[in-house]
């Protein structure tokens, strides 16, 4: 570790953490996340989960982190699904009817925030299409979504992940292959893909909270999204070892993490050394 990254860890006021890969993988809750929390308590460091994955809303999330034994708070949770929810209220203030390529649960938490779920029938015309990580996706939907692209409405992707990391013997097809799948169908990709990298996300936690962006740090196991999202945002980019990435990988990504640990738990080793 380098005299500028301990300096740099020294100031940390906050972690954005990644989830998936890097507080549990699949069902499993990683033995250090608990010490590293309470860690960061003991330090002063305020903490956020800020995940792309947009499958689950809000409470389910809370509640499948109460159930790991991980406290949080509705604050300390943003998901693609929220920022996407921003971007739409923000950009196209008078849309309320979505076409929602997404999970359930994902379809409630826009539901809730005031906007129409289309139907697949096409007299349900959309003022916005989105395209989500859909474990339930149906072929019928899949049709529909690429048919209301091909059409030139805005087309709004939650993530670009290709895939979801799991601890089963299976690949869970994520948010960017299911819209290289519509690409493919229709040649037109989206008009802009929310979540990681996109510094934006990490800028809506930090703007809440009054923190700087180099007192910050987002963390996780992927080098095209969660170390992106910080060094794009001006914040330190962590990569953790614990979940997509391995070090053959960092070492021949063309992006360079600030600062690459085994998992959360040596990084909080490193955050305590740093303020000795």
């Amino acid at each position: 570790m380098t005299d500028q990254i301990k300096e740099r860890l020294r100031r940390i006021k906050h972690l954005a953490l990644d989830m998936d890969g890097t507080i549990y993988l699949g069902s499993t809750l990683f033995p250090c996340t608990l010490p590293f929390l309470e860690k960061l308590d003991r330090l002063g460091i305020s903490y956020s989960f800020l995940t792309n994955n947009p499958t689950k809303s809000i409470d389910a999330y809370l509640e499948n982190l109460r159930k790991r034994g991980v406290p949080c708070r509705p604050e300390q949770m943003y998901s693609s699904t929220v920022a996407t929810i921003d971007y739409i209220r923000t950009h196209y203030p008078l849309a309320h009817n979505l076409f929602l390529l997404g999970t359930p649960s994902m379809i409630e938490q826009f539901e809730q925030a005031g906007f129409h779920s289309c139907s697949s029938e096409v007299e349900d015309r959309p003022d916005v299409v989105v395209a989500a990580f859909d474990m339930s996706l149906s072929y019928e939907r899949l049709c529909r979504c690429a048919w209301w692209v091909s059409q030139n409405l805005p087309y709004i992707a939650t993530n670009p992940d290709w895939v979801c990391p799991t601890d089963q013997p299976t690949i869970l097809v994520d948010c960017g292959s299911i819209c290289a799948c519509i690409e493919a169908a229709t040649g037109r990709k989206p008009d802009v893909v929310i979540g990681k990298p996109n510094p934006d996300i990490l800028y809506g936690v930090l703007n809440k909270r009054g923190i700087l962006p180099e007192e910050a740090a987002m963390v996780g196991d992927r080098i095209y999204t969660d170390v992106k999202t910080g060094l794009n945002a001006g914040a330190l980019g962590v990569l953790v070892l614990s979940g997509e990435t391995t070090l053959e990988m960092a070492e021949a990504s063309d992006v360079t993490p600030s600062l690459i640990c085994r998992d959360i738990g040596e990084l909080g080793d490193l955050l305590e050394e740093a303020r000795k």
